[in-house]
């Protein structure tokens, strides 16, 4: 194990030096929506809910995800939600498909937060939506911690 930083100090506040390396974490960004059938205002034709998960969806992932900042469109009331403990999720209604601006924020200080995107699916092109057909789009995706400290590369 080498120290790393400035003067080769220790990370005092997570008790653990750096390690030399990289960590790779693996992690799914996506959403599921459910169309409400016909029974659905026009406004809430959809339930959707958008999220970020390990490759299994009971996976636990806040030994290295402090919290998930997820920034919806400016017409949902509080379009700014922070989830701080799983599932790092978010589940709403509405009618139109939009881009979801997705922080990750990490259990290390040291790790700058990371920015991503995820374009909202409520429907399936050249197919006629059925309550009965959920509409999943996922993105598969690496969270590379270069040089991570000591507890957390084991």
């Amino acid at each position: 194990l080498e120290p790393v930083g400035p003067m080769a100090a220790p990370v005092i506040h997570l008790t653990g030096w750096r390690v030399k390396g990289k960590v790779v974490k693996p992690i799914v960004v996506g959403s599921v929506s459910f169309w409400q059938g016909h029974r659905a205002d026009e406004l809430h034709s959809h339930r959707w809910t958008v999220y970020v998960r390990g490759l299994q969806p009971s996976e636990d992932l806040s030994y290295f995800i402090k919290k998930v900042t997820f920034q919806l469109h400016p017409s949902f009331p509080n379009p700014t939600r922070v989830v701080d403990r799983p599932p790092f999720e978010v589940s709403e209604r509405g009618w139109g498909e939009f881009e979801i601006a997705i922080r990750l924020s990490f259990v290390d200080p040291n790790e700058k937060p990371i920015d991503t995107l995820h374009y909202l699916r409520l429907y399936i092109p050249d197919c006629p939506p059925s309550p009965k057909q959920p509409v999943v789009s996922e993105v598969f995706d690496e969270v590379v911690f270069t040089d991570p400290v000591e507890w957390f590369a084991k």
